[in-house]
């Protein structure tokens, strides 16, 4: 633990606060399984067999996505923030807000509306991507 500033905490929690809202997600897709009646197996509704399909597929994807997303958030957040472990904190807690709202947004029914606030979340992967390649020339430089 002493090669890593107390600060990594930040990073930790950080991490952590992802995987909740990963949960959430989660589990209003469940809710809307049993709304919209999409049982399992099937990962979408079809619009030819459910009149809410697109609803219930808005709901799923943004879900998805988000799972997409994870491990590349997880990478850079526990790589960069090794070397910069405040900033790497900020930009994932911008990341999971960003990531709530492109949720939210997706699962309006509207999949324009999940880049209002969602957009954000490229930007902060950005910052992460940066965090992550200074860690490296550093380790590099000796």
């Amino acid at each position: 633990m002493e090669f890593l500033a107390k600060e990594y905490g930040y990073v930790v929690l950080t991490v952590v606060a992802y995987c909740i809202l990963s949960i959430w997600m989660g589990i209003q897709v469940g809710i809307a399984r049993k709304k919209y009646k999409v049982y399992y197996p099937a990962l979408y509704a079809l619009e030819s067999e459910n009149k809410d399909a697109k609803l219930f597929n808005c709901i799923q994807r943004g879900h998805q996505n988000s799972l997409e997303m994870m491990p590349m958030f997880f990478i850079l957040m526990v790589l960069g923030g090794m070397a910069h472990p405040c900033i790497c904190a900020a930009l994932g807690g911008l990341y999971i807000v960003s990531r709530y709202f492109y949720f939210t947004g997706y699962s309006s029914g509207d999949p324009q509306k999940r880049l209002t606030i969602g957009k954000y979340g490229f930007l902060a992967l950005l910052g992460l991507k940066i965090c992550t390649i200074s860690f490296g020339i550093n380790l590099l430089r000796g």
